[in-house]
């Protein structure tokens, strides 16, 4: 549905002047374009497009402004036209003429012609007329030339429509954009004449803009598309896809390595965990903790695997934890944690470190968490780099919810879920054996059976489950469904649902899908569950026909592209989540199968016939192997069309005829071929007819077709879910938009085009037009029976995403400022991203279309179109991208034929028309096509005219000449062992080629040649050929002298059409130069710099062109160069060149080289450097500075590259080359003039490094502009961040002074603390490791701050902005910044020992500079003047060869440029003291041979990659440099992955010779050789010259002794002299103490200085060191100096190219040795333990749960004993006495333990040494955290003894112990309540109660205990001086506890037990017992007493 406006006239318009018109509906409006001195009448002549998604109603107003433009001021409005749309609603076409009115109301003379048309739904309205499918094709032919000044403002732009809209006044002309096929761009000297586009230049473009936003400030105005202002590309064909071959299926190397740190809280009593790590098939072990709930690991391992991505991202990681492995068992599992590579793969830097793992037990789902394993998880892929957090001592305390090990945005608590697949059935499944076989039984017993007996398997979260097979059918049914049980969210990202053939010998998979869960399901607070189908996807492979051994089978496991349909299975997918709690579920994990209930036939969708039809305009570039034979092309659509190998012939359904059909049927195609009788059905034609193909050149053919253009069509069945793929393609419409926006904005930036934030803004302004459009367009597609959950769900969620979408495009629209372009360019690409996604659709339809390329009835190469991009629609939007246009496709090899340089030549190319719809909806399927053509039919009985045509012949030709001006190309691929390579270009255009002349030796020739195609012809109307040229090919070839020529890259270009009746004149012609960039396979291999021309011959023959030029240099042969209005303006340049020296130059042929010389060459001309006569003993040059004078391109982005070459000069003049190197861009080599109008430096900021300017600070007066920076001896260099910057000459005196805001710290720190500030530390305690772990901290607080505030700001800003939006981003963010803000407040607000003292401590302690990073990142590679340059020699390797980079490079040169313009402006002055045989060069140092004494401290390495089997490395330190090797093999540290070396090494050497360090750590063996682990290597000579100084970095404050002494032999004042000097700034001046100045700025700081005694004296070093930490604040001589620093540099091993193995820390310090000697090197010897003893007295224990029953009484009673350990293994476990049968829980021990240990303070850590195992040869070193473990167990005597309870105190921070057993509680254990922590190290004596917890059957936790215990800490000596007994025992004993008698033995003393026994329980009883037996015994007496006394009584006797 859409609503046309075509404004034609206004007339009678009142004088002169440029008009323009506004045309406003429903809020959207459009501008047309301007129309320049008009007088009376105004012809706009224009179409408006607005597609409306609800139909329009009868009062909805139309509204036409006429405006007077005006280029300064604000439009002028003439008058307004407004129109009811009833009368168009109801006719649909109405033409108006009427008056304006103007503001007042009142009716002007002015009057306006318009027409207006409505679209509306599928044949709502009236019957169709012609075109109205696509709109009135005359419409279309008027509107070609209309393309104007689409949209530049806010809010009214055309590019409101939604992106892609083809519409009239195409917006988007800039299809190309991307790979920039031939611009426009204009020239302003002419006015254009009326037929051409208008044009405009940027910045007219800017002026309109701005006009046009009624005066909007520039910060917010923004562009339409920049190219569809200078592009013409209409929209017969679509882009072609540059990229060639498929990436997907090749293998690549990757590294996981997982660090098991620790586990935490397992259930279970008393385990010996083990934790197994599985990655995909791989196992591997920790070693056994014994007894432990709680086991400390830090074991690393490493997986290594060489395999493709997408079974890379599929493997599982699985973290399990087992209890009691040994040889004999394998344990029962704990539990286990699963997630896949993937997962990891897409986290941020690759890894998930220090995170928490959950572990749940599969086998038994209802039962809860079991436990947590600490883990670092990082997936490395070749070139990733990671950024491994600093290895720091680890002292937080772990906050384990807040750190699970979960990527971000899945809840913490997963719940456990049943995953349902439902396979239905399949259709269409080939041939899987032989049909020899059934054959024979076919001829014998007549059966005839289908030849595959299928199943399905089903993978998902590395489990797997099938389906039962079904014997003998191409359509099996199963109905069965596969159910995983797993946690939701699964941490697997997809699931592989696998068809395969059952087979006595081996199944075989016959196609492959991948469900990714991502897709299926959205966990926002509005998602949805994983859902999908019942739905038919689409399975890819193999070619059908059966072989026994596939070549391709790999494409059927679905890696790599599938060549052809292997079959399509209807499946569903279900998740429901459990209830645990409920008893009747199975608790088991195992996959089970079951029937499923079948579903309807048409609940996927009702049947509908599909119709396709193809075009085939043209087929080159047929590769010369299949040139001998007939060729065919076959389209296949599923099994349709597939004659050869189909097979299971596709059913064709009659469509069931419901009463009504078939009028519309009628109506449509006029006429019923479907009642037509069967032979005059609509057969399918899907193969074009043989022919034998024709030379081209001599490596390509063509077929020539000529006039003649053979089709094929294709009627298929398919269910019809055109809805999925016209949402996906509206989206992927405004995907394409927004993609080609950002290129543009990206080529603005690069080429430095002005104002790319308006055309950010534009693409901006398009993308959220886009979405609203989407919204409007999507809304109606309601109700439809076939539709599934999923496409509800998904439909509400695009439409969420949409909406939110362009919201946040809106709002960053107002954000886009010029400073911030880049940023926003980056939160562009997430939109782009996002899109993406959302457009690709899961649930299948249509199977792709395969075009295959036939010679002898074999395919050999294809191409696959996604059949959503073929699709047709009646609305625009919904349209595939590539339906009824020219698609130029490249055919490719199948399969693994694909990869490498056999897929990168093409087997073919083809210009194919494609239209894909309901055979209902066909009548326009040759809309699309090259006007003038001619159908031809198949002679086929009746209703000839609905039959598509067989093929097509074009009557109409025009003949062209193309003019290919070939003028350079640079950085191409080295195709030659030399390194170079012998290029020529080979333009292909048609059927014709043409080469270049070839250029020998050079990366970078320079053609400078035109090539000229003469009788062009092309088929079709002239106009179109003008707007729609065929593309033109380029590939770029090494031209070998035997053999042929080697395939180097390949780029396209459309050329730049001159039709026969245009002038050739700006602003179109002639073409300029552009960069095309060059593609090797999917790698970028050059940029090639060229223009393309197509002119028109017209009836007077080629007098009409252009006139060519003859060859000019006659030297050249018959070679015409580039014409002179292309070729780029030249100007007189100067190159100067630095030579210095040659470094590691490799042999050549064997030979060593000995006398090189460098030859440099630019543009033609060049120099050579001076011949190293023995580079041997000097490899320098002795001439250094030589120049060139050149002419160049004014336009810097043309400058052609310089290149550097190396030859070595042998006997009998004959000349090698050792390597070359091109310096493609030499912008970082031009010199620009300072700009003396520049107001102060500030502006000319970057001027600054090379700006003369003479500073004026002659006397220390404050007037002559001083800059007083005053310093404190102890600020910490945070707080000098408010230095002021000033400009060179500028008055101020700045003094800051940072001693008061100190002090303000220091009263708000002893505020907060606990406890009064802690006393400085001693000095002597100090050493350098104490310097070292307080700067990591500090470097940690910095990343820290740097991460929430860089980052989260950004992020909150947008989301502030988007307060509207309750996208599902909302939830999360606010849950991650509410996380960081209660870490931060923990951090800040934990207790005063936990967290405030290392803050106390730190301004007090000197620190260094940690990098993270090698030091050369951090200055720029010390290239501050002196440049390496890599001299390269070899082929480039492909991916396939794993060469890199490395392995090509020879050598390296060191030396400069200068380029700049002669001659040099008047103004530049020269310094005194200027030197001109040095030029540009000023100062720069000699460099004759120098000797210098390297010392390097190596501190420690981290993770590095195991070398042994045990999973360990024994590493030592290896040097190398020149000829001094060092192997510091004695000193290897065995078993370890994260060593602390902490060593220094002297070496002397002598530049330029000996420069190249090379640090390497080994594994030491003891048998064999040791193996490499990694080496890093450091360029000591570019740092040894550098201006930034790094031989010896300058510590942070001045020290005579002690732990900070200074390490350089030249003292501050020293340095800052030199420096003064060396740059000829003026200084230093000492003034009075305390103050230096040097050129205008004033340094301050202490003047005196203590020495070891405590004496101070005075001294001016403080202040110079000052001026030297500042010395980047000097005018024009300002750089940053190297601090004193430790940096870390990553381990790299030759065999792994590209994966870190490591990384190191260390420095180096350089010193001359002819300046005074160092002073002894600085001791960084690792700390030694400090070795402690720990004394534990057990006094009690209290309220222990009762376990035993007493074997008379059945009393409770428990027989208790403490056990204590300290160090992991519980090698020194020790127990004490039993407290035998304990009826209260009470037990009295007074025990004493002793554990003594070897602690490191800086680590926190406790250092055991022991042998791993028996077969050990050497101890291995342990660090353990320092946590002492007590349990109180129940004694048996017979059976092992029960565990009741335990508590573990960490040292360092456990909670202090309540005063009675009452205030014991369990709350101090678990954490759940703040209690204050004490360190035993700080207290030295603690005593009190602590709870003892275990785990009931629920897993809590609860109290089973309270023992009450002293502990005391002792150093080793203290323990010395005062001993005391183990036990109770001498010396110092404790006394003897006092037990109850109970607790004997009873049968040592039987009566006592048994008295106290039985009295202590039963005494009541007892006593009742005894009163009744007296009552009794009365009784009985009184019975029998009583008849004798009644007797007496009755005889009264």
């Amino acid at each position: 549905m859409a609503l046309l406006v075509h404004l034609k006239t206004v007339s009678e318009l009142r004088g002169r002047g440029d008009r323009i018109a506004k045309v406003t509906f429903r809020g959207q409006s459009f501008y047309s374009r301007v129309l320049e001195n008009c007088e009376d009448v105004a012809d706009f002549d224009e179409t408006f497009r607005w597609p409306v998604a609800s139909t329009i109603d009868r009062n909805e107003m139309l509204e036409i402004q006429v405006f007077n433009y005006s280029k300064v001021f604000s439009n002028k409005l003439i008058g307004t036209f407004c129109m009811v749309l009833q009368k168009v609603v109801e006719e649909n076409h109405v033409e108006v003429t009427d008056t304006l009115i103007d503001d007042n109301n009142a009716i002007i003379k002015t009057s306006l012609c318009v027409e207006v048309r409505y679209q509306g739904t599928d044949g709502t309205v009236g019957s169709w007329d012609d075109g109205d499918f696509l709109g009135d094709e005359a419409l279309q032919e008027e509107e070609k030339d209309s393309q104007e000044t689409d949209g530049l403002l806010p809010g009214s732009r055309p590019s409101s429509r939604p992106p892609g809209e083809k519409s009239f006044r195409r917006a988007g002309r800039s299809v190309f954009s991307a790979m920039k096929l031939g611009k426009n761009r204009s020239h302003k000297e002419e006015p254009q004449r009326p037929d051409e586009p208008a044009v405009l230049e940027m910045e007219d473009l800017d002026h309109l803009a701005i006009r046009l936003a009624d005066g909007l400030d520039p910060d917010s105005v923004s562009l339409a598309s920049v190219t569809a202002l200078t592009t013409n590309v209409s929209n017969k064909r679509s882009k072609p896809d540059i990229k060639m071959e498929p990436s997907a299926g090749r293998p690549m190397d990757y590294q996981v390595s997982i660090t098991v740190i620790e586990a935490r809280q397992l259930v279970g009593l008393n385990m010996d965990p083990v934790v197994c790590v599985e990655v995909g098939d791989d196992k591997k072990y920790t070693s056994m903790k014994e007894s432990t709930n709680c086991p400390y690991y830090n074991e690393y391992f490493v997986f290594d695997f060489h395999v493709s991505p997408d079974v890379m991202f599929d493997k599982i990681i699985k973290l399990s934890v087992i209890h009691s492995k040994n040889l004999l068992r394998s344990g029962t599992l704990v539990g286990s944690f699963k997630m896949d590579v993937g997962t990891v793969y897409s986290q941020p830097e690759h890894q998930f470190h220090h995170k928490w793992a959950i572990l749940s037990d599969p086998d038994d789902i209802s039962s809860g968490l079991k436990g947590y394993v600490k883990c670092d998880v990082a997936v490395v892929g070749k070139g990733d780099n990671i950024k491994t957090p600093h290895k720091a001592n680890e002292t937080d305390e772990d906050d384990i919810e807040g750190n699970l090990l979960l990527p971000e945005g899945v809840p913490p608590e997963r719940q456990w879920a049943r995953f349902y697949v439902k396979i239905y059935r399949a259709e269409g499944l080939p041939r899987m054996n032989t049909s020899l076989m059934a054959n024979v039984k076919k001829a014998f017993i007549g059966e005839n059976k289908d030849l595959v007996d299928p199943y399905v398997q089903v993978f998902f979260a590395g489990q797997k489950g099938k389906t039962s097979v079904q014997k003998s059918s191409y359509e099996p049914l199963w109905n069965e469904q596969v159910i995983f049980t797993d946690l939701f969210p699964p941490l697997c990202k997809r699931m592989k649902v696998q068809i395969r053939d059952s087979d006595k010998v081996n199944d075989v998979a016959i196609g492959t899908h991948f469900i990714d869960l991502r897709k299926i399901s959205n966990d926002g607070d509005k998602g949805f569950l994983p859902t999908l189908g019942p739905a038919w996807v689409n399975m890819y492979g193999s070619t059908r026909n059966y072989t026994l051994l596939d070549e391709h089978q790999d494409l059927n496991e679905g890696l790599g592209e599938g060549v052809s349909f292997r079959a399509r299975l209807l499946l569903g997918l279900a998740v429901e989540i459990l209830d645990t709690s409920n008893p009747e579920l199975t608790s088991s994990t195992e996959v089970q199968v079951e029937q499923a209930t079948p579903i309807s036939e048409s609940c996927a969708g009702k049947m509908e016939e599909f119709f396709l039809f193809g075009a085939f305009l043209e087929a080159s570039m047929i590769d010369r192997r299949n040139g001998d034979k007939p060729i065919t092309f076959e389209v296949t659509i599923g099994n349709y069309g597939n004659e050869v190998d189909g097979l299971a012939r596709p059913q064709r359904p009659r469509p069931r005829k419901e009463p009504g059909d078939e009028e519309e049927v009628d109506l449509i195609q006029n006429s019923s071929d479907d009642e037509a009788s069967d032979g005059g059905d609509l057969a399918s034609v899907s193969s074009t007819p043989p022919m034998r193909p024709q030379v081209t050149d001599r490596n390509y053919f063509h077929l020539p077709y000529l006039e003649r253009k053979p089709c094929i069509y294709i009627k298929s069945w398919w269910p019809d879910q055109r809805r999925r793929l016209y949402n996906a393609n509206i989206m992927d419409h405004i995907a394409d938009k927004l993609e080609e926006g950002l290129n543009d904005v990206q080529e603005m930036i690069k080429t430095e085009k002005s104002y790319p934030e308006r055309r950010l803004r534009g693409v901006l302004e398009e993308l959220s037009c886009g979405c609203c459009h989407f919204l409007s367009l999507a809304e109606k597609d309601q109700g439809h029976s076939s539709r599934t959950r999923l496409d509800r769900e998904r439909l509400k969620s695009c439409l969420r995403e949409l909406e939110s979408m362009g919201q946040q495009a809106r709002t960053l629209r107002a954000q886009v400022k010029r400073h911030t372009v880049r940023d926003k360019l980056r939160l562009c690409q997430n939109f782009l991203q996002r899109l993406r996604f959302l457009a690709d659709e899961p649930q299948h339809s249509i199977p792709d279309v395969f075009i295959w390329m036939m010679s002898n009835n074999k395919r050999v190469a294809y191409a696959r179109v996604p059949s959503k991009d073929l699709l047709f629609s009646i609305v625009e939007e919904e349209t595939g991208k590539d339906c009824a246009k020219v698609k130029t496709l490249f055919l490719k090899l199948p399969g693994k034929r694909g990869f490498g340089s056999a897929g990168w030549t093409v087997q073919a190319k083809l210009e194919l028309y494609m239209w894909l719809g309901l055979s209902k909806q066909r009548k326009d399927f040759l809309c699309g096509l090259p006007c003038g053509f001619e159908e031809v039919k198949a002679a086929q009985g009746l209703g000839l005219h609905t039959f598509p045509p067989v093929s097509l012949v074009y009557a109409k030709k025009q003949v062209f000449q193309l003019r290919a001006h070939m003028y350079q190309a640079r950085s191409l691929f080295a195709a030659d062992s030399s390194g170079l390579s012998d290029p020529f270009a080979r333009v292909f255009f048609i059927n014709q080629s043409q080469c270049t002349e070839v250029l020998n030796e050079t990366l970078c020739p320079t053609w400078d040649q035109m090539l000229v195609f003469d009788n062009l012809e092309l088929y079709g109307e002239a106009q179109e050929l003008r707007d729609d040229p065929p593309i033109i090919v380029i590939e770029i070839y090494d031209q070998d002298t035997m053999g042929k020529a080697d395939f180097m890259g390949r780029t396209f270009a459309k050329p730049l059409v001159k039709m026969a009746d245009e002038e050739y004149c700006p602003p179109r012609f002639p073409p300029q130069l552009e960069y095309y960039q060059i593609y090797r396979g999917n790698a970028t291999a050059g940029d090639l710099l060229a223009a393309f021309e197509l002119l028109q011959i017209g009836p007077a023959g080629k007098a009409d062109l252009p006139p060519i030029h003859g060859p000019v240099d006659m030297d050249r042969g018959p070679i015409m160069p580039v014409p002179v209005g292309i070729r780029p303006v030249l100007s007189k340049y100067r190159v100067e060149v630095l030579f210095w020296g040659l470094r590691d130059l490799k042999r050549v042929n064997l030979a060593q080289v000995d006398r090189p010389r460098v030859d440099i060459e630019c543009a033609g001309k060049g120099v050579q450097s001076s011949l190293i006569h023995n580079y041997k003993k000097n490899p320098n040059f002795n001439t250094l500075v030589k120049w060139f004078e050149v002419d160049l391109p004014e336009n810097e982005l043309l400058h052609p590259p310089l290149n550097i070459r190396v030859v070595d000069c042998r006997a009998f003049g004959r000349y090698t080359l050792v390597g070359s190197h091109a310096v493609s861009s030499l912008r970082r080599f031009i010199y620009r003039p300072p700009d003396r109008s520049a107001p102060s430096w500030n502006t000319a900021v970057r001027l600054l490094r090379r700006c003369h300017v003479p500073c004026n600070g002659g006397s220390s007066s404050h007037s002559t502009g001083e800059v007083v920076v005053n310093m404190e001896p102890e600020v910490p260099i945070k707080k000098l961040e408010t230095m002021v910057k000033l400009d060179a000459t500028s008055d101020a005196v700045v003094k800051v002074d940072v001693a008061e805001e100190e002090k303000e710290k220091k009263k708000k720190k002893k505020g907060t603390a606990e406890e009064p500030d802690e006393e400085e530390p001693d000095e002597s305690m100090l050493d350098w490791w104490s310097k070292y772990f307080a700067s990591i901290d500090t470097m940690k607080e910095q990343l820290r701050q740097q991460e929430p505030s860089g980052i989260d700001l950004e992020e909150k800003d947008e989301m502030d902005n988007t307060e509207g939006l309750k996208g599902p981003m909302k939830g999360k963010e606010k849950a991650r910044t509410a996380k960081e803000e209660k870490k931060k407040k923990t951090q800040s607000s934990g207790s005063g020992q936990g967290s405030e003292a290392p803050e106390k401590k730190k301004p007090k302690i000197d620190e260094l500079k940690v990098y993270p990073k090698e030091l050369e990142s951090e200055f720029d590679n010390f290239e501050d003047w002196l440049h390496t340059f890599n001299l390269l020699r070899g082929k480039t390797g492909d991916d396939e060869d794993g060469s890199t980079e490395e392995e090509r490079i020879v050598g390296r040169f060191k030396g400069s440029l200068c380029v700049y313009k002669v001659p040099l402006p008047e103004d530049v002055s020269w310094e005194a003291g200027y030197d001109p045989t040095y030029g540009m060069f000023q100062g720069i140092p000699s460099n004759d041979p120098i000797n210098v004494l390297v010392r390097v401290y190596v501190v420690r390495a981290t993770d590095l990659h195991p070398a042994d089997i045990n999973g360990k490395a024994d590493p030592y330190i290896a040097i190398r440099l020149g000829k001094t090797d060092i192997r510091d093999k004695e000193n290897y540290i065995s078993k370890q992955l994260n060593p602390v070396f902490g060593k220094s090494f002297d070496i002397e050497a002598s530049f330029p010779m000996e420069s190249m360090l090379t640090v390497a750590v080994y594994d030491w063996d003891l048998v064999g050789t040791d193996d490499l682990i990694g080496e890093t290597k450091i360029d000591l000579e570019n740092r040894f010259y550098s201006k930034h100084r790094a031989t010896c970095g300058i510590a942070q404050t001045y020290s005579t002794h002690g732990y900070n002494i200074w390490r350089d032999p030249m003292k501050p004042s020293q340095i800052l002299t030199r420096l003064c000097k060396d740059s000829k700034v003026d200084g230093p001046h000492f003034g009075p103490p305390g103050r230096v100045k040097v050129a205008n700025r004033v340094f301050t700081g202490p003047s005196e200085i203590e020495d070891e005694n405590g004496q101070k004296k005075p001294t001016e070093e403080h202040v110079a060191l000052s001026a030297l930490r500042h010395w980047e604040d000097i005018p024009r001589a300002g750089c940053r100096l190297v601090p004193e620093h430790v940096e870390t540099r990553p381990l790299l091993n030759p065999d792994k190219p590209g994966i870190e193995q490591g990384r190191l820390e260390l420095w180096v310090d350089m010193f001359p040795m002819d300046m005074p000697a160092p002073g002894t090197p600085l001791d960084i010897s690792p700390r030694k333990p400090k070795k402690y003893e720990l004394r534990v007295i057990i006094w009690n224990t209290d309220e222990v749960v009762l376990e035993d029953d007493d074997f008379f009484t059945g009393e409770k009673s428990s027989d208790i004993f403490v056990r204590g350990w300290l160090k992991g293994q519980q090698e020194d476990k020790q127990d004490t006495d039993v407290h035998y049968h304990s009826l209260t829980g009470e037990g009295n021990f007074n025990w004493r333990y002793l554990f003594p240990f070897d602690y490191l303070a800086a680590e926190e850590k406790i250092v055991i040494s022991k042998k791993e195992s028996m077969f050990s040869w050497d101890e291995t070193e342990y660090k353990i955290p320092a946590r002492l473990t007590l349990q109180i167990w129940d004694a048996d005597h017979f059976s092992a003894d029960d565990f009741l309870g335990a508590i573990e105190l960490d040292l360092n921070r456990f909670p202090r112990g309540a005063k009675t057993a009452k205030q014991c509680t369990m709350d101090m254990a678990t954490g759940e309540v703040d209690v204050p922590l004490v360190s035993i190290f700080k207290q030295k004596r603690v005593k009190g109660w602590w709870p003892l917890l275990a785990r009931n059957e629920n897993d809590e936790f609860e109290l089973t205990g309270k023992v009450e215990a002293e502990l005391h800490l002792l150093t080793a000596e203290e323990a010395e001086k005062n001993p005391v007994g183990l036990a109770r025992n001498e010396p110092d004993p404790l006394e003897k506890p006092n037990r109850p008698d109970t607790s004997f033995i009873w049968f040592l003393n039987p009566l006592k037990s048994a008295r106290y026994f039985l009295w202590h329980t039963y005494r009541w009883l007892l006593l009742k017992l005894l009163l009744l037996l007296l009552l009794l015994l009365l009784l009985a007496l009184f019975l029998y007493s009583v008849p004798g006394y009644l007797v007496k009584k009755i005889l009264r006797a």
